[in-house]
């Protein structure tokens, strides 16, 4: 018999964290944090394995937040009590506003920073002054914070988060987060979070923890197959464009899409090639601003975007090779930091990032490593909705995904990834439209995009920074996906004749734009049964044709001409 699942109220805690919970919605808590929350009250140190869009946020954080209130009780006095690190600003800056949902009845006692932006420390040092309760931030950060003696952990700090810990060591942060461990008290409560157990993590056990308790949830590392399909289709790079536009044209792929790429220029190329065809999207990489990433990411969980391009460039490749970069690059960090579009060293969007209700998940280019395609695709199928994953394959991708395939093999031996059956010959007819797209994006159209869409980013970024904060509402009215246009674009590839339609798929897409669908739906209401079309500017009564009558009555009244005159 199946045991009954705890709810929220029976896990002990602060009737103002019940009301958050409430608030936002959860109706119970998630596995993870039935688990994680009694054996954090506790005081046991944790170590926790869940896949990717479980809760795992908030299963450190509530704990966290109730253990500071009880703490307040009986003391006073404000200090650091808890840290939580990162390993990118992007994450950063959602664990803040996700525990600042948590605490919105308890605001005036707990109070949250996040340091992990790229402001200057004597810029965030005013904030470290006033001993927020709680400190988000990626170790560089807050080592360098440390360093500066603007903060000061080693006798209040109370309990430690390392959230997302399997990607802390993959992107250079080793060294930093053992001088980090230096100016930490003795005894402290510590909280890994990751999505794998990999040997970084075991290290990091070893460095942090003391008799922990170890938590194994959700077999898989991702959904099962009633609730992410995954798929993977075998195609050359001509191919990848061809599929792309065909998915994307004829709306073959429903819902808010994430479509990976391996850099910084093939997202520019894939987003100039999508422009030719009328298909806005955003891109997402290393080379845009904090601000501008962050707002990108709440815009397109707002549902203003169904198309964001995003990079998942950083130590991808070797994550070794990263580590050794950005050891190498002590004595050079503050000049680093003033290279105007140097590539952002904590960035990271395929990684414990919560892009809200991503219906498919597409590698355009296959990630290099089994933890990547784990990290990418659990950008869908978060917590109970449903999804897809969709990997175009190369020829010198077969290794990796063998790789892919054997760690996704679930208990019948049977592979999580599917072909996916797509007949190409079927969309033969498209191909010299791609290829004419392909044409107009030269390397020169890619780097003058790159240089546009930097400069524009950093002027939304900075220059209007200050307008945003007193004006909130405008900042909905800045977008992301609008059009680049270095490359010449051909108006005729922005709508599909019927005839290149593939039969079977005749009467099921729409390919018009939705002006013309517009405009066919309304000639298709004025017409008469017999098929003519019905057009009062043909019937040439007088004084509606204004070019026989040489009056225009539309637009403005002549009380407002007489008015004016």
């Amino acid at each position: 018999m199946a045991t009954e699942r705890l709810q929220f109220h029976e896990l002990g805690l602060d009737d103002r964290l019940l009301k958050a919970v409430a608030d936002l919605g959860w109706s119970q808590p998630t596995l993870i944090q039935e688990k994680a929350i009694p054996l954090a009250l506790e005081g046991k140190d944790l170590l926790a394995r869940a896949r990717t869009g479980s809760g795992k946020t908030a299963a450190y954080a509530m704990p966290l937040i109730q253990r500071i209130l009880e703490s307040k009780q009986s003391v006073r006095e404000q200090n650091v009590r808890a840290l939580v690190l990162v390993p990118t600003k992007e994450l950063g800056q959602q664990v803040q506003t996700m525990m600042r949902q948590l605490t919105a009845f308890c605001s005036r006692d707990v109070r949250v920073a996040d340091i992990s932006g790229k402001a200057d420390l004597s810029a965030q040092r005013p904030i470290l002054m006033e001993k927020p309760d709680v400190v988000v931030g990626t170790p560089s950060r807050v080592l360098a914070h440390l360093n500066a003696q603007n903060l000061v952990l080693h006798s209040s700090l109370e309990m430690l988060v390392v959230d997302e810990a399997d990607l802390l060591f993959s992107f250079g942060f080793e060294a930093d987060l053992k001088n980090l461990l230096c100016h930490l008290p003795k005894i402290y409560q510590s909280f890994l979070m990751s999505a794998t157990f990999t040997e970084d993590v075991q290290a990091l056990k070893e460095l942090l923890l003391h008799n922990p308790v170890t938590l194994k949830l959700q077999g898989s590392q991702l959904p099962d197959s009633s609730q992410l399909q995954q798929y993977s289709i075998k195609c050359e790079e001509e191919d990848k464009f061809l599929l792309i536009f065909t998915l994307l044209k004829l709306r073959l792929v429903q819902g808010k899409t994430l479509l990976f790429v391996g850099t910084v220029d093939r997202s520019y190329r894939l987003k100039l090639f999508l422009e030719q065809f009328g298909i806005p999207a955003c891109v997402l990489n290393s080379e845009l601003p904090i601000q501008s990433r962050c707002h990108i990411i709440t815009q397109f969980n707002q549902g203003f975007y169904d198309y964001i391009i995003a990079t998942d460039e950083q130590s991808l490749a070797d994550p070794t090779a990263a580590a050794q970069a950005a050891a190498g690059k002590g004595k050079k960090k503050k000049s680093a930091e003033k290279g105007g579009n140097s590539q952002d060293k904590e960035y990271g969007v395929s990684r414990g990032v919560d892009f809200q209700n991503v219906a498919n998940v597409i590698n355009f280019d296959f990630p290099t490593t089994v933890e990547s395609y784990i990290h990418r695709v659990g950008r869908t199928a978060r917590a109970d909705n449903s999804g897809t994953a969709l990997s175009f394959i190369s020829h010198t991708e077969m290794d990796i995904l063998s790789e892919v395939e054997e760690t996704l093999t679930g208990e019948n031996g049977e592979s999580f990834l599917k072909p996916y059956e797509f007949k190409m010959e079927e969309i033969e007819g498209f191909r010299y439209r791609c290829r004419d797209a392909m044409r107009m994006v030269t390397k020169q159209a890619v780097k003058e995009a790159r240089l546009k869409e930097i400069k524009q980013e950093l002027l939304n970024s900075e220059k209007l920074k200050t307008y945003f904060e007193d004006n909130p509402r405008d900042l909905q009215l800045l977008r992301h996906d609008k059009d680049l246009h270095p490359a010449v674009v051909q108006p005729h590839l922005k709508n599909i004749p019927e005839y290149l339609i593939p039969n079977t798929l005749r009467g099921v897409v729409d390919p018009l734009s939705s002006k013309r669908r517009r405009r066919k739906k309304q000639r298709q209401e004025t017409s008469t049964p017999g098929g003519v079309l019905k057009t009062s500017f043909k019937k040439n009564i007088r004084g509606t044709n204004p070019l026989r009558s040489f009056r225009y009555t539309g637009g403005r009244s002549r009380k407002g001409k007489a008015g004016r005159s």
